[in-house]
């Protein structure tokens, strides 16, 4: 019976115990789908493993490079084959196409950015967030004046949901918060008023102190931490679930019926609770005079009504508008940049606190900038 002719053999790879076993033509005709079988193959553990090539009955170009790229990834993998049983003029032909094979070079990592180009990335970034926030700010207040020319497209029933949910929702915190911190506030400056005998100057700290400045912050501060995060997690779990692109396909404008009616409410609430946290912030106040310095409820109310005067609580309460403005802007346009999985969504849910309470200091440095220049609030 005739052998059958080296070149009709295909090339062939198998393990055999802690053995890869190589057989048949490794020629250009003989390796047809041998890689996809390489792929499947189980090697043995270890970090060498045998490769007998004594089975190989024929050898050209094609099988030396296939074998020369076994080679080199199962080093990649962390294996070293030790090739056995391989013809001495295999081995010829091996070597050479492995010399003339390219080697690819890992490439070289990027150089690190140095600190002037750190720091002008970083200024290009918040530039770019800037100029993307100003155009969200410009769609939301066309949106805006879009639904008041247009009282048909007015929601009013959300922005009394808001309404609820941030400002009524809320007034057990600030009242907590506010009284605490005009308690502190006193107790801190009755030790050095008491030192000088001007108790009644307590007043006139806290009277100052919480109007002008502490009152509007820490409302802001509480409402952004409160709601501004959840504007930005509710629209960015809506955006990470395509529930903002059903909107627009269904020509519903999701600035008109999420951004609007949240920054409406925001708008009328924030003031009333800055009223009501200087309110509680003066009682807290009130109270430390009264057991710490023996200032009592009505020395206490005249001399505040003596040295307060409304412009100092209307710069207080004028502020309150623009924190609203900024809490509604910087958590809607988070949630619309959320993006792909939940995990974007809670990055962008804390970078719209973040975002806010840095915008609400620099505005509130503004305010005392323009205060100081036109004496307002001072007198």
């Amino acid at each position: 019976m005739s052998q059958p002719h080296p070149e009709a053999v295909q090339a062939e790879v198998s393990r055999r115990g802690e053995r890869v076993v190589c057989q048949g033509a490794w020629t250009v005709h003989g390796v047809a789908g041998l890689h996809a079988r390489l792929e499947k193959l189980e090697w043995p553990q270890g970090e060498q493993a045998i490769l007998d090539c004594a089975g190989i009955q024929a050898f050209d170009t094609a099988g030396a490079w296939l074998l020369g790229d076994m080679l080199r990834l199962r080093v990649a993998a962390g294996q070293q084959l030790v090739l056995e049983g391989l013809r001495p003029e295999y081995r010829v032909l091996l070597d050479l196409v492995e010399s003339r094979t390219p080697r690819q070079q890992p490439a070289a990592p990027p150089p690190a950015p140095g600190i002037l180009a750190h720091i002008g990335l970083r200024t290009l970034y918040w530039l770019r967030q800037a100029r993307e926030m100003l155009a969200f700010l410009g769609a939301s207040m066309h949106s805006l004046l879009f639904a008041l020319r247009r009282p048909r497209h007015w929601r009013g029933k959300a922005v009394l949901h808001n309404m609820q949910h941030v400002g009524y929702d809320a007034l057990p915190i600030v009242a907590l918060l506010s009284l605490l911190i005009g308690m502190v506030i006193a107790y801190q400056a009755a030790t050095q008023l008491a030192r000088y005998g001007a108790n009644i100057f307590i007043a006139d700290l806290v009277g100052h102190s919480i109007l002008r400045e502490l009152g509007p912050m820490m409302v802001a501060i509480i409402v952004a931490g409160r709601s501004g995060s959840a504007y930005a997690a509710q629209i960015g779990t809506m955006k990470v679930s395509e529930e903002i692109d059903a909107l627009r396909t269904l020509g519903i404008s999701p600035y008109e019926m999420l951004v609007v009616p949240k920054m409406v409410a925001l708008v009328i609430v924030l003031p009333l609770l800055t009223v009501f946290a200087d309110v509680i912030g003066v009682l807290g106040g009130m109270l430390v005079a009264k057991f710490q310095l023996d200032v009592g409820a009505y020395a206490f109310l005249d001399r505040f009504d003596d040295t307060i005067q409304p412009a100092t609580f209307l710069f207080g309460v004028g502020k309150a508008p623009v924190f609203a403005v900024i809490i509604a802007m910087v958590g809607c346009y988070q949630g619309f940049s959320a993006s792909g999985s939940a995990d974007s969504v809670g990055r962008h849910t804390t970078l719209s606190v973040v975002q806010s309470i840095f915008l609400i200091i620099i505005a509130d440095a503004i305010f005392s900038v323009l205060a100081s220049a036109t004496s307002l609030g001072f007198h």
